[in-house]
């Protein structure tokens, strides 16, 4: 992690002052135009505490150096600019290989983070749970283990052998290598524990009488501003990327009566380095538990389809079934204008399970929640069940749920004449099967 106080950031004189670059290959343009990808590159630095974000720039090139990115004459163009400015960091948005940001650095005389390592340095600030620490460390060591680079004072081996006389040792940087991967196995260690305890806590909540509902989207799309509306939980909710890092749960009573779990989910975005994927795969693997997913859209957005494209990516990757529900609030439309506005509402009418409003607002949340408790008010059915004697802590569950109408007691077994949707049934089939 690059330290704020070397640099001037907080705890210096001044904060550190930070340029973002968005290199645009013509030969490998984005998804995105290259001024919205900036501007989103832009919002990253700003939600970093301790930078002063002096501005930023797209920069065309016909491809990539492969020793410093940037061609010669761009190269001294941009030092001439980043040394007028007196900046102290340069954020470029994609990746840059070891070599070239060493020599970025030495030719600007800067420190350089590219999009991987805005990323890391945001969710090691945001990071809260003991889960999301230790998964921001992990993904962090993956990220410094790609970076070692052979420096001058890496190029001696270290002596080996016993006595004054010692053949060639490990190099530096094979040792620093070692120590990085030590560091991840004991990581990885504490990491099981903690995902041991998480599924403690899931098989708890499966017994709960609540459905759940996982709320999902792009970063910064509003999802914990809808989440506190609903719950009052202090839960971080400003205008940033990455506002939330670590999964929120809350049981709570929707305005219609209907009681339910809600699940406050991590932010997606594009480009997420594969390395951050798995880190924090536990995290989003709350999803999967989720027995209905409430994609929110900020719909005032110019990318708001393609974030939304990247969204069904994350939970196409994630192994959701194509069977749990799910239903989108086109978010933020308070921010349309009235032209905008009637054009999203013509849409959405046109859309199944699309609801337009505003979660710092309220508008349009009555429909949805209206929504929400027909779609988990299952259709119930009769069934009957076959219970061992011994299984009396299913039986507890079952009347719990207040599923049972009849019960007929056997010598081996006893008979339950139950009347239950199809979400209790996967539950019920869940604890005999002791998962």
């Amino acid at each position: 992690m690059i330290d704020l106080t070397e640099l001037g950031g907080e705890g210096g004189k001044r904060l550190t002052r930070a340029f973002v670059l968005h290199p645009e290959l013509k030969s490998k343009p984005g998804p995105r135009e290259p001024e919205d990808a900036l501007a989103e590159a832009m919002a990253l630095a700003h939600a970093l505490p301790g930078l002063d974000v002096l501005g930023g720039q797209v920069v065309r090139l016909p491809r990539a150096h492969p020793g410093q990115l940037f061609g010669k004459g761009k190269l001294e163009e941009l030092r001439q600019a980043l040394e007028a400015d007196e900046v102290d960091l340069v954020l470029i948005d994609g990746p840059v290989s070891p070599v070239q940001q060493r020599n970025l650095e030495k030719a600007w005389n800067v420190k350089l983070l590219d999009r991987t390592g805005l990323i890391l340095e945001i969710f090691a600030d945001r990071a809260a749970t003991r889960e999301g620490v230790l998964q921001v460390e992990l993904a962090a060591l993956s990220y410094q283990r790609t970076r070692l680079v052979r420096a001058w004072t890496h190029l001696e081996r270290q002596r080996g052998g016993l006595g004054f006389v010692g053949g060639p040792g490990e190099t530096q940087i094979e040792a620093d290598r070692r120590a990085i991967d030590e560091q991840m196995t004991r990581l990885r260690r504490q990491l099981d524990k903690v995902a041991k305890t998480r599924e403690l806590h899931r098989v708890a909540r499966r017994k709960a009488p609540y459905p759940v509902v996982a709320l999902v989207g792009y970063t910064n799309a509003g999802k914990s501003t809808l989440f506190n509306r609903l719950t009052g939980a202090n839960v971080m909710a400003k205008d940033m990327l990455f506002a939330t890092l670590d999964p929120t749960m809350r049981a709570v009573r929707l305005p219609t009566g209907k009681d339910v779990i809600l699940s406050d989910t991590v932010g997606f975005i594009s480009e997420l380095p594969t390395l951050l994927v798995a880190a924090f795969r536990a995290t989003l693997e709350e999803v999967l538990e989720a027995d209905l997913i409430l994609h929110v859209r900020d719909i005032a957005h110019p990318a708001s389809d393609i974030q939304a494209s990247d969204v069904a990516g994350v939970l196409a990757g994630l192994g959701v079934d194509e069977d749990v529900p799910s239903i989108e609030l086109w978010n933020k439309a308070d921010q349309l204008d009235p032209e905008d506005r009637a054009q999203v509402d013509r849409q959405a009418a046109r859309t199944e399970d699309v609801f337009v409003g505003s979660a710092l607002t309220g508008e349009g949340l009555g429909a949805l929640f209206d929504a929400i408790t027909e779609i988990l008010d299952d259709v119930r059915h009769h069934d009957i069940v076959q219970l061992a004697h011994s299984e009396g802590r299913i039986r507890a569950w079952l009347f719990a749920q207040g599923v049972v109408e009849g019960e007929t007691q056997g010598d081996d077994a006893t008979q339950l004449n139950v009347h239950w949707s199809d979400r209790q049934k996967a539950q019920f089939r869940r604890l005999k099967d002791g998962t």
